[in-house]
């Protein structure tokens, strides 16, 4: 699709418009409940229903990127996110506003269905994934930064997703029209490969996601209610924390694959289990403050490597896709659940819940990530000469020789080959068994 080394920019930037909305939900819920007669859980339905409406094309659109074209289906997400968010931000009837947010969030959901797909079929998937957070993240936090000085109204957050949508508009002439390496080059259409694999990635990440936008839902709340901050001290470390977020997408960039994925998944929510259970029971600003600020650190890093994951299962980018919705229908059902948990439980009970469901869905997160970590590609050399034993020499880092009995390849011995002067062959092997060669 692009050059293997280059930059993917339509694809950032697809990525960005397409998660943008989720990012702003806090913003978007709270405007909506102050600006429009609205109460908070009805606000709070419509910021559900954008999300659902996102998963939903996901899950639709998550084997069929190819089909219907990338460039087209690109345009589409983007003319259905100017026109639902547009239309939102333009009008108080709230009707208009809940059906606006919907198709809005369809296009939402179709811009990132393109983007996971064409990650996917890229050679370094986590490269572009952790790019792409990092431009959502730094988008966002100028966003929260910038919007509170433009006056009150549910119109700004809205208004700005559809404004980026628009500007992503230009990068789709850059995309392909079909992604015909990813799709195989005979067109015959496959089953999800991983099954097992991807089918129990996409049932955690609901979980995985409802704990992290739980907390998320409530945060204001903490700090204003049980740790006694004022609302200027809270935004600040809002703020901050998101700064936090942009180093975090910067070190997992520059981290990479070396670590693995298995490592940063698994003990990566463990802490940010941590994480929301010190904020959840915060009464300070400085446990606050840490507890927030830690979390954010933390959660784009496991973030970027569980979308590398699921790009890895298939490199049509369908798991991805899939994944990601599945993450998205957690992120509708969060602030609903944290809302639900403190007022019946409290704070400190609710973030020791949701800790408790992000330790139990590390276990199979890690799982999966450890079943499908790419193995090590070892080459096999075979010193064809003339005598009567050949050498068969395995090489790595270092060439070693050792003797062994004639090795039949293909029906032909290697005595009956050296015969003929044939000279070295070198064989690269996976670690598979189908891989081996017969003595």
């Amino acid at each position: 699709m692009f050059a293997p080394r280059s930059m993917p920019w339509p694809l950032v930037a697809l990525f960005t418009a397409g998660y943008l909305a989720s990012y702003l939900l806090p913003t978007t819920v709270g405007r909506l409940d102050s600006a429009l007669p609205l109460s908070a859980t009805q606000a709070g339905a419509t910021g559900s229903a954008l999300l659902l409406s996102s998963a939903a094309a996901g899950f639709t659109l998550a084997a069929r990127v190819d089909r219907f074209g990338v460039r087209a289906l690109a345009r589409l997400g983007i003319a259905l996110a100017v026109l639902g968010y547009g239309s939102a931000a333009l009008t108080d009837s709230v009707p208009a506003v809940v059906l606006g947010a919907v198709v809005g969030g369809f296009g939402s959901g179709t811009m990132t269905a393109v983007a996971a797909s064409g990650i996917a079929a890229g050679r370094d998937p986590h490269r572009v994934t952790t790019s792409g957070l990092l431009v959502v993240s730094a988008l966002a936090g100028a966003l929260y930064l910038t919007i509170p000085r433009l006056g009150p109204g549910h119109g700004l957050p809205l208004g700005a997703v559809a404004l980026t949508a628009l500007a992503v508009w230009p990068f789709t002439g850059r995309l392909p029209a079909r992604t015909a390496p990813a799709a195989g080059s005979d067109g015959v259409r496959r089953p999800l490969p991983h099954r097992r694999a991807g089918l129990l990635l996409a049932a955690t990440m609901p979980c995985w996601s409802l704990a992290q936008n739980a907390l998320w839902g409530v945060s204001g709340r903490i700090g204003l209610g049980q740790a006694h901050l004022t609302e200027i001290t809270v935004g600040a470390v809002f703020a901050v924390a998101l700064g936090a977020g942009l180093l975090g997408v910067v070190g997992a960039g520059a981290l990479g694959p070396r670590l693995g994925r298995a490592l940063p998944i698994g003990l990566g929510t463990a802490l940010i289990a941590g994480c929301i259970a010190l904020s959840a029971s915060a009464t300070d600003l400085p446990s606050f403050a840490l507890g927030e600020i830690a979390w954010n650190l933390c959660y784009p890093v496991v973030l970027s490597y569980v979308i590398s994951l699921a790009a890895a299962l298939d490199a049509r980018g369908r798991w991805a896709v899939l994944v990601g919705s599945a993450a998205s229908l957690g992120t509708a059902a969060g602030p609903l659940t944290g809302s639900l948990l403190s007022a019946r439980a409290g704070f400190p009970a609710m973030g020791e819940v949701l800790a408790a469901v992000l330790l139990l869905t590390a276990v199979p997160m890690t799982a999966v990530a450890l079943r499908t970590a790419p193995r090590r590609l070892r080459v096999v050399e075979i010193s064809l000469r003339r005598a009567p034993v050949p050498d068969l020499a395995i090489t790595g880092a270092t060439r070693t020789e050792t003797k062994v009995t004639p090795v039949t390849v293909g029906g032909v011995t290697v005595r009956d080959l050296a015969a003929k002067g044939i000279p070295a062959v070198h064989i690269p092997l996976t670690d598979t068994p189908a891989a081996t060669i017969p003595a």
